[in-house]
């Protein structure tokens, strides 16, 4: 299981060798959202690009775009975190998960931020 994070506070967490990842936000960027009360997210079967908008977060103090880590297929959304989006602020990191996308380039999860990059990256905003 690997863990790689995005400059806009996504995780994007591959599990297996089968270029299934599963992506969400950071609680970086959940404590700078604060509590989440809205979530849109993208279609199954869409094919996002690396960057594009995947979706929008909208808390009780801003509304923030979810952009897409890497390039690829969604195959799942969590539709339990679209019925209680407080499961982005509850456990943003595990039940508070926004969608599962097939890679279409490995490079571009390989090239992203590991842990220590990612903590130098928010103490340094």
């Amino acid at each position: 299981m690997t863990v790689k994070y995005t400059p806009d506070h996504e995780w994007i967490e591959l599990t297996g060798d089968d270029d299934i990842a599963t992506v969400g936000i950071t609680q970086h960027a959940q404590d700078a959202l604060g509590d989440v009360v809205f979530v849109d997210l993208p279609a199954v079967g869409a094919t996002l690009e690396q960057k594009a908008i995947a979706g929008v977060v909208e808390s009780v103090k801003a509304a923030a775009d979810l952009y897409a880590p890497v390039s690829g297929s969604v195959i799942d959304v969590n539709e339990a975190l679209r019925a209680d989006p407080s499961l982005a602020n509850s456990d943003p990191l595990g039940q508070g998960w926004f969608f599962k996308i097939k890679l279409s380039d490995r490079a571009q999860f390989d090239a992203l931020l590991d842990g220590p990059a990612y903590e130098q990256l928010v103490q340094n905003s």
